[in-house]
C-alpha cells in the first residue's frame, strides 16, 4: 500500500520525507489555500522535496468539463508527468475524465462518498479513486465500508490492473490500519496521522529503558559504535 501526505505545509512534506516512507503528497484547493501563496509556487516547491518520481495530487476547480481539461493540461505542464490530476465524481467530472483518458493525461477520481462513484471513476480511467472515510463517517454512514465496497468493485470489474484506492479523511491511525489489511492501493493522510501511525508511550518507555540498562553497563551516551 502507497502512503501519502495530505498536506501543502512545505515544512511538514520535508519533514514526513526524511522519517518515513512515503510515497507522494496530496492536495486540494483547501489545503493550498492555507498556504497564503501562488498555488503553482507552492507545488512546484513540494515538488523540489519530493522528487521527480514521486507522485503529486493537485486538483481542478473548475466546474465544466471543457474547462477541467484546459486546467488538467496546464497542471501537467506545469508540474511534471508523475502529477495526478484529481477530478470530483460528477456528471461533469465524469465527462473530463473521458477527455483526459484519450489525451493520456492522469487523472484520479476524488470528492467519492458513495461506493457508485468510485466505480465510475475507475472505469472511466482513473487510476485512483479517493473516498472521504472520516467525512462519510461524519454523514453517519461507515467510511471505511464504504471505501471496501469501492475496492472490491473495483477488482470485481476488474478494473484493479489499472486502478485502486487512494483514501482519503482519516481521524486515527486505526482506520488507516484497516485498510492497509484489506489490501487498498493507498492512503493520504495528514502529517499527526501519519506520526500517530507509531506514536505510543510504550514504545518510548521501552526504548528509554533499553536506553538506561545500557548506560549503567557501558557508560552514558556511549553506542555500540562507541565500545
Amino acid at each position: 500500500m502507497k502512503l501519502c501526505i495530505d498536506t501543502a505545509d512545505v515544512a511538514q512534506i520535508a519533514h514526513i520525507c526524511e522519517y518515513y516512507p512515503v510515497d507522494g503528497v496530496s492536495t486540494n484547493p483547501s489545503i493550498l489555500a492555507k498556504a497564503g501563496k501562488n498555488p503553482y509556487e507552492v507545488l512546484k516547491e513540494i515538488r523540489s522535496i519530493i522528487g521527480e518520481d514521486r507522485e503529486l495530487f493537485v486538483q481542478a476547480t473548475a466546474r465544466k468539463a471543457e474547462e477541467m481539461r484546459e486546467e488538467s493540461r496546464r497542471i501537467a505542464a506545469e508540474l511534471g508527468k508523475t502529477t495526478l490530476v484529481k477530478i470530483p465524481c460528477t456528471p461533469e467530472g465524469f465527462k473530463a475524465m473521458k477527455m483526459l483518458r484519450q489525451e493520456g493525461i492522469r487523472f484520479i477520481g476524488t470528492a467519492i462518498y458513495t461506493a457508485m462513484q468510485g466505480w465510475l471513476a475507475a472505469k472511466c480511467g482513473a487510476e485512483y479513486v479517493t473516498p472521504y472515510v472520516n467525512r462519510i463517517d461524519n454523514m453517519g454512514f461507515d467510511g471505511i465500508q464504504v471505501s471496501k465496497d469501492i475496492h472490491d468493485a473495483i477488482a470485481g470489474s476488474g478494473y484493479d490492473s489499472y486502478s485502486g484506492l487512494l483514501a482519503a479523511s482519516f481521524k486515527n491511525s486505526q482506520q488507516v490500519l484497516e485498510l492497509a489489511k484489506y489490501g487498498v492501493k493507498a492512503v493520504t493522510a495528514a502529517p499527526d496521522i501519519i506520526e500517530g501511525l507509531v506514536k505510543n508511550a510504550a514504545i518510548d518507555a521501552a526504548i528509554e529503558q533499553f536506553t538506561a540498562d545500557f548506560a549503567g553497563l557501558v557508560g552514558e551516551g556511549n553506542t555500540m559504535a562507541d565500545i
